[in-house]
């Protein structure tokens, strides 16, 4: 296990992960879609936004609690659904959940999740958001919402940019199915990593624990996940089946993978309450545009009244601080906490997300706000450099 107390960022967490999972594992976590294009851009987007401070302003004390989904955050940061968690190390969804409950912030739990709703909603104490699909099948999703009442769940993320699977050729490269068909490469990857696949080999079965019971095609079959994801999910689905979901459920509702300001006002008036700008972390359509350069747009769209997360490339607290500025309500992150997972378990989530937390103060006392209510827009400008590329060194995703 190594010192996690020796990341002083997230990248140093990433390279922990890669040196501990076999790589067609590290690469499920850090690949994207084609040419990894948008993947690249989302973290490097927010290097294109300068912060103009304030200064000689009281910063001995920063507010940074929130409200998300409807309920307290201790700061603005959603930890987002991410599948197949168990894969990255055999505490799952618990060990993120126990380091977010100890954070005071919102997780949501993946459909694809490998842990049951209703298990997860018992053992997590803090802000629980459920993320759901569409499925061909309406009475799995009707199930779901039920599932989701039933365990006290406080909000759903509905995620629409997923009517079929993005193109992950490292996947594809790597053999990664259900069960897995291994290339020779692979295989010598899995052997030299036994701190993982020892663990993996030996603890409790995989599974995708909210839709095994429905899914019939996982029974002896060999599937590869993107495949999987293209038979089960609906490209049929539009704005009445929100309408629909947004009926059934009745409660705090997110439309994850908006991207515009004509489908955020669409979102709202289907019945959301909320919108998540999301490009999916870079694994559904390259090169779309980086989550952060739609927020202002969005928020003149929608108004002060809607909420908007900022879904993506999220890699330092100041990058929360630039969402927050340009309109967002707040952030929501992937892969910097399953770093921290595949490099220390809960252990790393807690460093992840308390090196987020350190400098997200840092960067607000350091601009002069001390409230994050005061953040607005003029604390941000495009940078000169922008038409360039913008600042060097930012890591991708």
């Amino acid at each position: 296990m190594p010192r996690l107390d020796r990341a002083v960022n997230i990248a140093d967490l990433r390279r922990m992960a890669g040196r501990r999972l076999p790589r067609p594992i590290f690469d499920y976590i850090d690949g994207g879609a084609d040419d990894e294009v948008a993947l690249a851009n989302n973290a490097g987007a927010f290097g294109r936004y300068e912060i103009l401070p304030d200064t000689l302003v009281d910063v001995s004390a920063i507010r940074t609690e929130t409200r998300l989904f409807g309920q307290p955050a201790a700061w603005p940061l959603v930890l987002a659904p991410t599948g197949l968690t168990r894969m990255f190390h055999p505490d799952a969804e618990a060990a993120v959940a126990r380091a977010a409950a100890r954070h005071g912030l919102p997780y949501a739990l993946s459909t694809m999740g490998t842990t049951r709703i209703e298990d997860w909603a018992r053992n997590f104490a803090g802000p629980r958001v459920f993320q759901i699909y569409v499925f061909k099948d309406r009475g799995l999703t009707t199930e779901f919402v039920q599932r989701c009442k039933a365990a006290g769940v406080h909000g759903l993320a509905l995620t629409v940019d997923t009517p079929v699977a993005g193109n992950r050729e490292r996947d594809r490269r790597n053999g990664l199915s259900l069960p897995p068909r291994l290339t020779l490469s692979s295989l010598m990857s899995f052997a030299l990593h036994p701190g993982w696949s020892l663990p993996a080999l030996t603890g409790s079965k995989f599974d995708l624990a909210n839709v095994s019971h429905r899914v019939d095609v996982l029974a002896g079959q060999s599937m590869s996940l993107f495949d999987y994801i293209g038979a089960q999910f609906d490209r049929s689905v539009t704005w009445k089946d929100v309408e629909w979901l947004a009926a059934e459920w009745g409660g705090p509702l997110s439309i994850k993978g908006v991207m515009t300001p004509e489908d955020a006002r669409r979102a709202v008036a289907s019945g959301a309450s909320g919108v998540m700008l999301s490009n999916h972390g870079g694994r559904q359509l390259d090169t779309a545009p980086a989550p952060v350069d739609q927020i202002a747009g969005v928020r003149d769209a929608l108004g002060d009244s809607v909420e908007i997360i900022c879904d993506g490339g999220v890699r330092r607290g100041s990058d929360v601080v630039k969402a927050l500025a340009l309109g967002a309500d707040g952030c929501s992150i992937g892969r910097p906490y399953l770093y921290g997972l595949a490099a220390g378990g809960e252990a790393g989530v807690d460093r992840a997300l308390t090196l987020l937390r350190s400098e997200f103060e840092l960067t607000m006392a350091l601009m002069g706000v001390n409230d994050v209510e005061r953040l607005e827009r003029r604390h941000v400008r495009r940078s000169p450099l922008a038409g360039e590329g913008g600042p060097k060194g930012r890591m991708r995703g």
